[in-house]
């Protein structure tokens, strides 16, 4: 081996860490991910108002995490480092500050920064106290200087959130299910993860399920979004050729002329009973918010979605005519890897809203009684605390998954580092699923080919490849700008 190549090869195992990519993952949590979260959740509206106020919302603004510190007994406060937390038994964590205001009719009243919780610090990311310490001064404050960090303490206890594998979400897939074609989606925005599947029946007829709408054929949704004209139906769906499958679903729903023809079609279907206008609203409402969501829940993105699901149907006419292979979920470019920071932001969305509930109730019992309570009062902080740490400290995730949270395995060096590298695939150990446990080449480079348990959970528990790193998920706008570049038209 040449000179060079050695030294870089060298340069390589000494220079970026291991877990680079979860401590990028947890910085990208507290610097972006916090503020999209709070975004979210922005404005709360009680129910139950002061007789005299016409109009009452909460707002939450910016929000941060400092470093991290203790309270002592005293109630005083100072930094905090790992070393102190592993002996004292306490959790390494920093607190969550954010700035709240209160707007009486539209009047902004009382603005505040406040506590709202404690976040657990991943070690050795940049919201701790070892960030960038050099070796000599990681000794001084009784560092290992070769850990990598990459976990967390919880009362006193190291702890290593494991990466979760699963499919990707926004793909369109078609798979074989027995002499069937199944087209899924998985639409996820937020806190909403929205499964929708397209299926065929015995007469030819395609249906749309997503949520409480069960088994809809596909062609009325398009036309209840506003895109009407079978013939414009027919243009997005392909351009270039017609497809029989799609003219008898046409020519089955033709007599639906108009959207709001549409919209009551599918409303009496999935059973609602009101009134024609409420019936409509509510119908909107639900294509609005959990029709392909990510695509945006505003009534503008109708048109966008009507166009998707053209495309989509395009797709599983293709693949059940044997036109295109079905889609492999096994294979890598269909799956995405969630680390720490994607993990913790799915715990903070979920207690982020029990703490808006309890601020709501406290609030409106308050108010029942002829109060008018500060915001301040409130808030109690000890809430997401301490549901962060219950999670963290069993495993128990939200969702209902198990062992996301384990206890770091110290035996050794290098099962330390094997046990920061973990991934996991959510499928049940004891069934077969003989294709998810292979090996399959997309795994090259990215997972490690023989590191695996023996046993039920063969194949399902595998670990990151020495030389992989985990790229960032891009933002729209920056794919819409190279697609414009290669030149994309967009829909007119």
């Amino acid at each position: 081996m040449s000179k060079a190549r050695k030294v870089l090869i060298q340069k390589y195992f000494e220079e970026p860490s291991f877990v680079d990519s979860n401590i990028a993952s947890f910085n990208f949590l507290v610097e972006k991910e916090l503020q999209e979260i709070v975004d979210e959740n922005r404005e709360i509206v009680p129910t139950i108002i002061p007789q005299n106020v016409d109009d009452f919302k909460i707002r939450f603004d910016k929000i941060w995490v400092t470093k991290p510190e203790i309270t002592e007994a005293d109630g005083s406060k100072r930094k905090i480092f790992p070393a102190e937390a592993r002996l004292r038994k306490i959790t390494y964590s920093a607190p969550i500050f954010i700035e709240v205001s209160a707007h009486i009719n539209d009047v902004q009243r009382e603005s505040f920064t406040t506590q709202i919780g404690n976040l657990p610090i991943m070690l050795k990311s940049n919201s701790c106290h070892l960030h960038k310490m050099s070796r000599e001064e990681l000794i001084t404050h009784n560092e290992d200087p070769d850990d990598p960090g990459g976990y967390f303490i919880i009362n006193g206890t190291e702890k290593v959130l494991i990466n979760i594998e699963d499919l990707a979400p926004n793909r369109f897939l078609c798979e074989k299910s027995g002499n069937d074609v199944v087209g899924k989606m998985f639409s996820e925005k937020g806190s909403f993860k929205i499964p929708h599947t397209i299926e065929k029946s015995k007469e030819g007829i395609f249906y749309l399920t997503f949520t409480r709408v069960q088994n809809i054929p596909i062609i009325v949704i398009i036309k209840s979004l506003g895109l009407i004209k079978d013939s414009d139906i027919m243009k997005f769906v392909s351009e270039d050729r017609q497809f029989d499958e799609l003219l008898i679903n046409l020519y089955e729903f033709a007599e639906i002329k108009n959207e709001e023809d549409a919209l009551d079609y599918v409303a009496k279907r999935i059973g609602i009973t009101q009134s024609k206008e409420i019936r409509l609203e509510r119908m909107k409402e639900i294509l609005d918010k959990y029709l392909l969501p990510h695509l945006g829940s505003a009534p503008q993105a109708r048109m966008t979605k009507a166009h998707n699901l053209c495309k989509m149907l395009k797709r599983y006419v293709l693949v059940a005519n044997g036109e295109v292979d079905f889609d492999d979920k096994d294979h890598y470019m269909n799956k995405r890897l969630k680390m720490s920071g994607d993990l913790m932001a799915d715990l903070i969305r979920v207690n982020l809203k029990v703490l808006i509930g309890d601020l709501l109730y406290n609030f409106q019992r308050i108010v029942k009684r002829g109060k008018f309570p500060t915001i301040k009062v409130i808030i109690r902080d000890k809430l997401l605390t301490s549901r962060i740490y219950s999670s963290m400290a069993t495993g128990n995730w939200v969702g209902g998954r198990k062992g996301i949270s384990q206890r770091i395995q110290r035996l050794n060096f290098l099962e330390t580092q094997s046990h920061l590298q973990r991934v996991v695939s959510p499928l049940s150990a004891s069934q077969e699923n003989f294709e998810a446990r292979e090996l399959h080449p997309t795994h090259l480079g990215r997972l490690c080919p023989i590191e695996t348990p023996e046993g039920t959970n063969i194949g399902l528990r595998k670990n990151l490849s020495l030389l992989c790193s985990i790229s960032d998920d891009m933002p729209e706008e920056e794919y819409l700008k190279a697609l414009v570049n290669l030149g994309l038209r967009t829909v007119k």
